[in-house]
This record gives structure tokens, sequence and C-alpha cells, in this order.
């Protein structure tokens, strides 16, 4: 399970973990939005999630706080990509610059890159407003699953290398 701000890097660490697992890779935002960023229904989500967290075997990168738990139970290893702010904001202006008015390799087709400064606003605020509690989230959690908090590109290739070295 692959968590973090939006900008942090979860889809591209994700594919990257998913080269050296050789399992299936879900990406949250592709199994919720619909096209022209219509959202799915609640409770239609919810039984989605189960369905996907149910399989056997997975990488699933997104947040979707509701259903974290869904995810959380079925995992074996949580990796945070707790990134600074200002490096996740970087990241989703370059993503929307190269993405702009297409639909990104991570997301359904349909959802084309825009500006949406609803957006810009909640990866500003997301380490102040949910870092906490994600780290509580995940301390609860780290007697029985691996877990793992990823602060920087750095890392993440340690990670990544030392997995496959692993393999």
């Amino acid at each position: 399970m692959v968590i973090g701000s939006c900008g942090a890097g979860k889809s591209t660490f994700s594919k990257k973990l998913n080269e050296i697992l050789k399992t299936e890779l879900i990406h949250l935002d592709q199994q919720y939005w619909q096209p022209n960023w219509v959202e799915t229904e609640k409770q239609v989500w919810e039984q989605k999630v189960r369905q996907l967290a149910e399989k056997p075997h997975w990488i699933i990168d997104g947040n979707y706080g509701g259903t974290m738990d869904i995810r959380i139970k079925r995992a074996d290893t949580i990796i945070y990509l707790d990134f600074p702010t200002w490096k996740c904001l970087w990241r989703i202006i370059k993503r929307t610059t190269k993405y702009w008015h297409k639909s990104r390799p991570d997301m359904p087709e349909g959802c084309h890159e825009r500006f949406d400064l609803e957006f810009f606003h909640y990866v500003l605020v997301f380490n102040f407003i949910k870092r906490k509690s994600l780290h509580k989230k995940l301390q609860k959690v780290s007697s029985e699953k691996e877990v793992h908090i990823l602060y920087n590109d750095k890392e993440v290739s340690q990670f990544l290398s030392s997995l496959s070295a692993a393999i």
C-alpha cells in the first residue's frame, strides 16, 4: 500500500515497485474518477475498494482516507512517501504543465489535466492537516504490518535498490 501527498510520487514509485515485484498495480485515481472528473458515489467506491483489497496480491497507490482502513487491513506492507510540501507542489506544477489537457497514464481517459486551485490548496495543506494522523495510524499498525516512511528521493532509491537486490 503506497500513500502520501499528491505530488509525492506515489504512482511513479508504485510503477517502479511493480517492475520489481511483478504483481498487480492498482492506481486508486483510475478506479475512483470517471471521465470529466466525475466522482464515484461513496457506497459504490467503498465496495470497489473492498473488492480490490480482497485480491491476493497487489500494489495499491492512493490515499482516499475514507477507505484507507479497508486497505490497511489487507496490506502486508505500507509505504508512506512523506515528502515536503514544496516538493509536492513543484511536482504538481510540472505534471500539470506536462499533461495539460491530456489524461495522465495513471488516470482514466477523459480526466484531462487542468489547473485546479482547490486541488493546489489541498496539496498545500496536506502535510499540515494529514501528516500527524497518518503517522499515528501507521504507528498503531507497525507491530503487525511492515511500515516504511520515506522522506525524500534518495530514500526512495535506496529502498527500491535494496528490495531489488533482495529479490
